[in-house]
């Protein structure tokens, strides 16, 4: 399997742990970059940050329009909205991804996954199938695309969940992800749900609660 293309940062040297960073539809992998540098980690949690490239695929919603996708998004409504086969797919590449952090010797407990829109349904996914404890979980703006598959999760319900999502959200309804996250607390998991006064998009007090999410999850992972 050929891994996709990334944007890496690292925080500081030697890092610690590795954040990927998933982008949303039509977007790519610098589209997160700006906000490393907002997040003001301290000089003893160097991190690295992993933000891929989703392939180039035609959207049915978008008029068969090629564009950076995880996958498919065939109709507006919650119920068969997601491609299952490109979901599993992109899910396949994220998993690939935080093998390769293991490869680097980062540790599964220090690798948080994490996304936005599409690439957080994917982070999602690819969390409730992880078979290792992960650091953690940050979906932003998302929601669960293969509700069906949550009962067979092999994931660790120890790991933290961060969720977020606008209240004026009109691309994905705040309604989706507080059931997702409904979802997931009822199968066990730790989630920290927010949501705020946006639209689809990410805003200054979400990026506060990141690095105290963010910070929590790496004191903890370190025995701190």
């Amino acid at each position: 399997m050929q891994l996709p293309e990334t944007v890496e940062i690292e925080s500081g040297a030697n890092p610690v742990g590795s954040v990927i960073w998933l982008h949303g539809l039509g977007a790519d992998g610098h589209d997160f970059e700006p906000i490393v540098p907002e997040l003001r980690l301290p000089a003893e949690l160097p991190l690295r940050f992993v933000f891929p490239h989703a392939p180039v695929r035609p959207v049915t919603i978008n008029g068969g329009v090629a564009m950076r996708a995880w996958y498919d998004i065939v109709s507006l409504d919650a119920t068969g909205r997601a491609d299952a086969e490109g979901v599993r797919e992109s899910t396949a590449l994220l998993e690939g991804l935080v093998e390769r952090e293991r490869e680097r010797d980062v540790d599964a407990g220090r690798i948080v996954v994490a996304g936005f829109s599409q690439g957080g349904a994917i982070a999602i996914n690819a969390a409730l199938h992880a078979e290792e404890r992960l650091a953690g979980l940050m979906a932003l703006s998302t929601y669960i695309a293969l509700p069906g598959e949550l009962a067979n999760s092999k994931a660790s319900r120890e790991m933290p969940v961060f969720m977020a999502h606008g209240s004026f959200d009109p691309m994905l309804p705040v309604g989706w992800g507080r059931t997702s996250a409904d979802k997931l607390m009822e199968a066990g998991f730790n989630v920290e749900w927010h949501d705020y006064p946006m639209a689809h998009a990410v805003c200054p007090q979400e990026i506060e609660d990141i690095r105290t999410w963010l910070l929590q999850v790496y004191r903890e992972t370190s025995g701190a």
